[in-house]
């Protein structure tokens, strides 16, 4: 069943309009039918399971059939802080992580990063990234469409980091998966939690040394992981203990 996104106001008491970009797509490039049915979300945390009654150009409406009280979301909103990588990876870090139930992404630039963003670039990158959560959202049925941030600082971000409620490193310098095994089971299932990941060049020693004081430095285990493999574990483990 396809999902798509509205805004609260489009959704009606038993009617949900769905104009613009959506509508085009549902019409004639799904080639969807009146009759067909497709799962709608507000992004506030409401979900309808609809059926199309009108497939006009530029305006689709559905019927609400009933609404979806079972969340697709984790009980913990998970923003991932993550060192800038290379090439194309951020995007398979976007998509995954949307998969995987992450609230917020936001990109890093950290001192051992290889890719340098002007401030041009950096928009170009924040709405495609942006793009990709909308696609990763719907493919997976989530309530919500995470959003990628605009490129922080480290700085930035660790005083961003202070308004969640924990903050989690996962450093390949930590040895021993006793303390993993204690932060994890220490994790309350509500409220929000930080996720930093370093770039292709790991933390920088100094980055580190600044974020001591703020997050909980943990280990993924004795192998080095690549930096798309790194919060893609850490989200899986999370997934787990969060919704197990």
């Amino acid at each position: 069943m396809r999902q798509f996104f509205v805004q609260p106001h489009q959704v009606g008491e038993e009617i949900i309009t769905i104009a613009g970009e959506d509508a085009r797509h549902i019409g004639q490039v799904l080639r969807m039918k009146p009759g067909e049915q497709l799962r709608i979300s507000d992004q506030q945390g409401r979900d309808f399971f609809c059926q199309l009654q009108t497939v006009e150009r530029e305006r689709i409406t559905a019927r609400i059939l009933y609404q979806d009280h079972e969340s697709t979301e984790l009980p913990v909103k998970i923003y991932l802080f993550q060192g800038l990588p290379k090439g194309d990876k951020m995007e398979l870090i976007i998509q995954k992580a949307v998969e995987l139930g992450v609230y917020e992404i936001i990109p890093v630039a950290m001192r051992n990063c290889v890719v340098k963003l002007d401030a041009k670039k950096a928009r170009a990158k924040e709405s495609r990234w942006n793009g990709i959560a909308q696609s990763a959202a719907k493919q997976s049925r989530r309530s919500v469409v995470p959003s990628v941030h605009e490129v922080m600082s480290f700085d930035e971000a660790v005083s961003y980091a202070r308004n969640m409620d924990r903050r989690l490193a996962p450093y390949e310098n930590e040895r021993g998966m006793d303390h993993t095994r204690a932060v994890l089971n220490s994790l309350e299932r509500e409220g929000s939690l930080a996720v930093f990941i370093g770039p292709e060049g790991g933390f920088d020693k100094t980055e580190i040394e600044a974020i001591q004081g703020e997050a909980e430095l943990l280990s993924l285990g004795k192998r080095i992981l690549r930096t798309e493999t790194a919060g893609i574990t850490m989200l899986s483990i999370l997934l787990y203990h969060l919704e197990s």
